[in-house]
């Protein structure tokens, strides 16, 4: 007997009905998964349902179409199970082959595959630009240690901390100078990162002690000024997982307190100590923190354990102060919100008393674009920190290293590890209970050893300094320079005897800001008798004849005993001496193994007090050196480039340096500011000739705040990026008016005599591989945006029609409607919110007292920069609706993926479901196979009811989410399989139905993840102590119930106009929640799904009698439930 397609809800029922149990009379008029063809009926605006049973009518006997269960058809050949329900397209009207394609949830539309295939494209491209474009190159050697050794301290035990069975703390000694356990010097204590090891310390630790033994306690004055022998510590945190877990960060700084403490005690005692008994006790211990390490050790000084002025001294490595990592823990996003508010409040004070953290000096070291673990913009310490007590300093700028570095390159890198220990020497004095200078002593010195000494604030030592060479000249001496004229040294050592070559200083108040600079390819040493050569500063000295040995320390005499000479008390500037990277023909990279340039560079007001400058020759033989030195004027050497930053992009810019220009030249791009955008510099040829010319071009791309500094040598081409403007920065603790943006420096060879054409472009490939690193977090947020808008549709026309469409048909609506005015809508905000930014942060006022203290303004908002993707610059409008179509292209990976997994994994019960009956017959025959077996509600309740218990006392609820991730997933997989063996419009409701919220759930997974991690990671350490968060059941028990509910394979009932309007708002606050906050608080789109899903267990819930028959009825959908074939 032939059934129709779509009847009465009897025969429905009758036919393939879902839940068998609806065919009770008195359930008849409820809308249940059996009766969804009813509602198809009912809403004849949306499909002619008759039509469909007339085109189908013949399929519908095929073999493998399913009857009630009288007795199994046997087929001669199985057909296709599509095929069985399909018709040749020809026979079939228009809507009917739509309704099919509807039913396909392989199939889209030309649209949403033209979408997704455009934005795959645009993904590939822009990962490629990330792996090949505007990448730096890596300088950094890896640093070994020898005889390395840990002494593990078993007696800071549960007395100390109660967290003495998980972390442990370890002191390290280099057994070929000391293999001593006991302290004897200045503690210092490695904290590292996430998932970090304590070995980690090695390589910085390794090279103190040596610089120590080998260097230090030679040094009589590094002793007298309070140098010793330092005592380091590291603490072993198991690998703790600290960037994900906020519970985590908090529990180390808690662990980290009661370490300090424990090492200061050490000091105390004579049986642990060997330290000289007449210097004072260590009140302090300096920190360094490698990436979350760092954070950690700024939460110290916020928690409850802290001892006051415990530490003063904090020197972290790439560790991201100014934002979280990820915001997948609500714990992480608040403990990151405090610590900062409390730093930030410190610091406004007036008055220094006030000031819990006067006496703290912070350092931020990052590693530039090659660390692609945490993006270097997030170590900025200018929304934290007044210069006056820290600063950022990329590794770039590190005299000396001039290179980028890795996450990991960081703790061992040589041309890092030396400037730090050795930075760290100069900052101790022994006789001070800190055991460190003052902080602003402490900071000089960080200033000398980790910036370039080229900023403009830079602190110069010959102002300071005594002179100490006495100069005598014979007063016809022709070697002394017209005023206003370059002096150019070519083949120094040439003559068998010193030579003085004296520039005469301009007097005070000549106008055009003078400034003098100085370069060589020759070394500077200050007090060396066998130095190539020197640069003296000298004021004529009236003094008597055999008085010089007396009063200096060096005799240059000139004057080759002949009467009338000229004496000069003289400065050595070597102390002053800034090192360049070489630059000739044959350099590639500014770090490459050649000595480096010398160069000076004063203002003419930090000369004052002298009269002459002399460059003096003291080769004994010929050395290929040459020097370069000249008084400049202001406006010749430093020019401005006053373009905008549309302009800039659109057109670039170009600029030229003439022949007659100083050897030193800036510009200055205020527009340039952006660390989203990437560009290409083009430089012309040097025209000068081999043999004549001294160096090639030397480019320096700097911003001041963060210190950046990037050179590049033999310029030619070089790749302008930079770490200024970023997404979701908060702003500085002092606004400022404007910002500088970038300079670019040059030194450029005066004596060849030619021009050099300067091009600026953007390279729009390399800015594109930008955002990589600054919005992979967009892809923990934006992807529910999508799946929230498709899912609304669905329900949307479900309600309407009684057809809950595929989530591809869904798709393709929503690019037609919702998707295209929502973006736009976001847009327009996302421009009104950067130009409200901008005009802030200009009209925002310094204050005039604040230059003489570290208050900062009550009105600057730090979380204003927050929301949607954090942009401060309307000209990146297109983000937007860029990451919108990337992320409805992921959405739909994501479908065919799980549809991909779904359609394998039912596959064995398909084969289990036909068996052979025996050579003889040749034919397989069908056995029914339980689709939705009844379970009894007892079991739901009691099992659902232990899960719940579980996660209020030891799991999280992330583990309870993960196992609703799966129950749901099998049910997809049951759903799938039934749909494909009963193709009844009910059971296509039901599969797209579960499908859908299986996809929604998967794209929640990635947020809750990694607070299962650390959870598992405790686990496996043996850490049993429950989260103090994470266990509150409100935040599973929906999905618990849902998943539940859709087990049974129960599907949801339509609902009124009215109700409509309810769901509809939940998933539209969900979507405009994702695109606004979702990225800085993700871990929020977790509890709003979730009230999403209690949502649906309502509709639910009103399919049935609000009491516990009815909760008991859902449960076990609605009533006995046959076993479905």
């Amino acid at each position: 007997m032939r059934r129709k397609l779509s009847s009465s809800a009897d025969e429905d029922n009758e036919g393939s009905s879902t839940n068998d149990g609806s065919q009770s009379n008195s359930h008849a008029e409820k809308k249940t998964f059996s009766t969804a063809k009813y509602d198809v009926i009912r809403h004849s605006d949306t499909l002619d349902r008759r039509k469909v049973e007339k085109a189908l009518a013949p399929a519908q006997l095929t073999p493998d179409s399913w009857t009630p269960p009288i007795k199994p058809q046997p087929s001669p050949k199985k057909p296709e199970p599509w095929a069985a329900t399909q018709p040749d397209d020809k026979m079939l009207d228009p809507r009917v082959r739509r309704h099919l394609r509807m039913r396909n949830p392989w199939s889209c539309s030309l649209l949403t595959l033209t979408a997704m295939l455009s934005a795959l494209v645009l993904m590939l491209y822009i990962l490629h630009s990330f792996a090949t474009r505007q990448l730096d190159s890596k300088g950094c050697d890896m640093y070994y240690t020898r005889g390395s050794k840990f002494f593990n301290f078993a007696d800071f035990d549960t007395e100390h901390t109660r967290f003495a069975s998980k972390y442990s703390l370890h002191l390290y000694r280099e057994v070929l100078f000391d293999d001593d356990p006991k302290v004897k010097g200045v503690p210092v204590l490695f904290i590292p990162g996430n998932a970090g090891s304590y070995r980690q310390a090695r390589s910085l630790a390794s090279e103190t002690i040596q610089h120590y033994y080998n260097s230090v306690q030679q040094d009589k004055e590094a002793l007298r000024a309070g140098a010793t022998s330092i005592d380091f510590f590291s603490v072993d945190f198991n690998e703790d997982f600290t960037a994900f877990h906020g519970q985590t960060l908090l529990d180390q700084a808690e662990y980290l307190n009661d370490a300090v403490a424990y090492i200061l005690s050490l000091y105390h005692d004579p049986r642990r100590s060997k330290r000289d008994p007449g210097l004072p006790d260590p009140s302090s211990v300096i920190l360094i923190g490698h990436s979350m390490g760092g954070v950690a050790a700024r939460t110290m000084l916020t928690m409850p354990n802290y001892q006051s002025n415990s530490v003063n001294t904090i020197i972290t490595i790439s560790a991201p102060h100014a934002r979280s990592p990820v915001s997948v823990d609500s714990d992480l996003v608040r403990t990151y919100q405090r610590i900062n508010d409390y730093w930030r409040e410190a610091y406004s004070q007036k008055w220094a008393s006030d000031n819990p953290l006067w006496h703290v000096t912070l350092i931020s070291i990052a590693g530039g674009s090659l660390d692609t673990t945490v993006p270097s913009d997030y170590a900025s310490l200018t929304s934290l920190v007044p210069s006056t007590h820290g600063f950022t300093v990329f590794t770039s700028s590190v005299p000396g290293m001039w290179s980028g570095a890795d996450h990991i390159q960081t703790t061992w890198c040589v041309q890092l590890v030396r400037p730090i220990a050795r930075s760290i020497f100069e900052a101790l004095d022994v006789h001070r209970p800190s055991q460190t200078k003052t902080r602003a002593e402490r900071m000089r010195v960080f200033k000398k050893w980790y910036l370039t000494g080229i900023e403009d604030f830079a602190e110069k030592a010959l102002p300071h300094n005594e002179p100490s060479t006495l100069l005598t000249l014979e007063d016809q001496s022709n070697s002394i320079k017209p005023a206003g004229e370059r002096l150019v040294l070519r083949n120094l050592g040439h003559s068998d005897k010193p030579a003085a070559h004296v520039l005469p200083i301009p007097p005070q108040g000549t106008p055009g800001q003078k400034k003098f600079t100085f370069l060589s390819n020759l070394p500077l040493e200050e007090g060396a008798d066998d130095g190539h050569i020197d640069v003296l500063f000298c004021s004529v000295l009236p003094l008597q004849p055999g008085h010089s040995a007396a009063l200096f320390s060096m005799n240059i005499d000139l004057s080759e005993g002949r009467a009338g000479s000229t004496r000069l008390a003289c400065k050595d500037a070597a102390s002053d001496r800034i090192s360049l990277p070489a630059s000739y023909r044959t350099s590639v990279n500014p770090f490459d193994k050649t000595s480096p340039f010398s160069y000076l560079q004063y203002e003419l007001e930090d000369l004052g007090e002298h009269q002459f400058v002399a460059v003096v020759d003291k080769a004994s033989a010929t050395a290929h050196g040459w020097a370069i030195a000249e008084f400049s004027d202001a406006r010749d050497s430093v020019v401005p480039v006053n373009i905008g930053m549309q302009r800039l992009i659109t057109f670039g810019t170009r600029f030229r340096l003439p022949a007659e220009r100083p050897f030193v030249t800036r510009f200055e791009i205020p527009a340039l500011h952006s660390s989203l955008l990437a560009f290409k510099l083009r430089m012309g040829n040097q025209v000068c000739g081999e043999d004549a010319e001294l160096f090639t071009p030397l480019l320096r791309q700097y911003l001041s705040e963060p210190h950046e500094s990037r050179y590049f040598v033999n310029v030619k081409e070089a790749n302008i990026s930079l770490h200024g403007i970023a997404p979701f920065m908060p702003p500085p603790l002092r606004s400022q008016a404007t910002s500088n943006g970038v300079s670019l420096q040059f030194w450029t060879d005066p004596s060849c005599g030619s021009s050099i054409d300067v091009l600026l472009d953007v390279d729009l490939s390399g800015s594109m591989g930008k955002l990589v690193i600054r919005y992979r977090t967009v892809f923990a947020a934006f992807p529910l945006l999508i799946v929230a808008l498709v899912l609304r549709k669905q329900f949307k026309l479900y309600d309407d029609s009684g057809v809950f469409v595929t989530f591809m048909d869904s798709m393709d609506f929503c690019l037609r409607t919702s998707m295209p005015l929502l973006f736009l809508a976001l847009t327009v905000l996302g421009i009104s919110l950067a130009v409200s930014s901008t005009a802030t942060s200009t009209a925002t006022s310094t204050g005039w007292f604040n230059w003489s203290t570290n208050a900062t303004e009550s009105a600057v908002d730090y979380t204003k920069n927050d929301l949607l993707l954090g942009s401060q610059d309307p000209i990146f409008w297109f983000l937007m609706p860029m990451f919108g179509l990337l992320s409805a292209s992921l959405c739909m990976i994501i479908n065919y993926a799980t549809l991909g997994i779904i359609s394998l994994l039912q596959l064995p019960f398909r084969l289990l479901a036909y068996r052979s009956t025996g050579p003889k017959h040749g034919s397989a025959k069908r056995i029914s196979m339980p689709v939705f077996a009844s379970v009894s509600p007892k079991r739901r309740i009691i099992t659902a009811s232990v899960l719940l218990l579980l996660v209020s006392t030891v799991i999280p609820y992330q583990f309870a989410y993960l196992v609703a991730c799966i129950v749901q997933a099998a049910t997809c997989v049951r759903a799938f399989r039934h749909t494909r063996e009963n193709r009844s419009a009910a059971n296509y409701n039901f599969y797209n139905y579960a499908h859908s919220i299986l996809i929604l759930m998967l794209c929640v997974l990635p947020i809750n993840v990694p607070v299962l991690v650390v959870w598992i990671h405790n686990l496996a350490v043996h850490w049993l102590t429950p989260f103090s968060s994470h266990h509150n059941v409100l935040s599973i028990m929906p999905f618990i119930l849902l998943v539940e509910t859709l087990t049974s394979g129960k599907m949801i009932p339509r609902v009124s106009a009215r109700l409509t309007y309810v769901t509809n708002i939940l998933f539209s606050t969900l979507a405009v929640y994702a695109a606004v906050y979702g990225i800085t608080y993700a871990y929020l789109l977790h509890h709003i799904v979730n009230g999403v899903a209690a949502w649906l267990v309502a509709l639910h819930f009103s399919g049935s009698d609000l009491s516990l028959s009815g909760l008991t009825r859902i449960l076990d959908g609605e009533g006995d439930v046959k076993k479905r074939p």
